[in-house]
């Protein structure tokens, strides 16, 4: 009297694994990362915006150049010095002409730098740029 087993069983067992959850947890640290981004990245460069109540808060960005306190150039978030934004600002005209720049510059950098930043911007032939500004709360 043996047991008898049946090789022909109608039922199977998977192994497989659900990643249905896996994909949703994904999914949710990416949005968390696509809100918390944008803001991470103004406080590593530490550029305090100036406020102003007007602005309409259309941004078409092609270069983002930014000030910093020191006087330092970033170019898209890399520091370069004049002659490097230069060599960018010709490099992007000449792929496309209606290329532009967004400048943010800190509110303490001295007047001079930021039309010096301009001048080479326009010197290089890139004539549409934007400042960046954050709007002022009303109290």
């Amino acid at each position: 009297m043996g047991a008898e087993f049946n090789n022909d069983s109608d039922e199977q067992t998977f192994a497989s694994i659900n990643v249905t959850p896996f994909v949703d947890v994904v999914l949710v640290l990416l949005v968390i990362f696509m809100i918390t981004a944008p803001a991470l990245v103004k406080d590593i460069i530490d550029i305090k915006l100036p406020k102003t109540n007007s602005g309409d808060g259309k941004i078409m960005q092609t270069l983002g150049v930014a000030v910093n306190r020191d006087g330092n150039i970033l170019l898209n978030g890399v520091l370069t010095d004049d002659e490097g934004l230069k060599t960018a600002a010709v490099e992007a005209v000449k792929q496309n002409s209606d290329s532009q720049a967004i400048i943010s510059a800190d509110v303490d950098v001295p007047y001079g730098r930021v039309v010096k930043v301009i001048d080479l911007l326009k010197t290089s032939g890139l004539e549409k740029f934007a400042v960046q500004i954050e709007q002022e709360k009303n109290k």
